[in-house]
């Protein structure tokens, strides 16, 4: 999973660093990650899971590092298996 989140981040984040230069709790708004960028990756990341964020995780928070995407992913798929 992370290795797909890193993978949608360099394709879609726009950052202007290498993805390879962030750890998992970098902040990727002090990265350089916008908030046009965030709904890009968010879209990428629903197709690449086939989920679909709720609105209540459609924040800042769930897009401030990779660790915090790939939580917010699990949360998602785990939530959608139990549903």
């Amino acid at each position: 999973m992370n290795d797909t989140i890193r993978a949608l981040l360099a394709k879609l984040g726009g950052l202007p660093v290498s993805v390879d230069t962030l750890n998992d709790d970098s902040d990727l708004y002090a990265a350089g990650l916008s908030s046009f960028a965030s709904v890009q990756l968010m879209l990428g990341i629903e197709e690449a899971f086939d989920i679909e964020f709720p609105d209540h995780l459609l924040n800042r928070k769930s897009f401030a590092s990779i660790g915090a995407i790939e939580r917010t992913v699990q949360a998602i798929t785990t939530d959608q298996k139990v549903a």
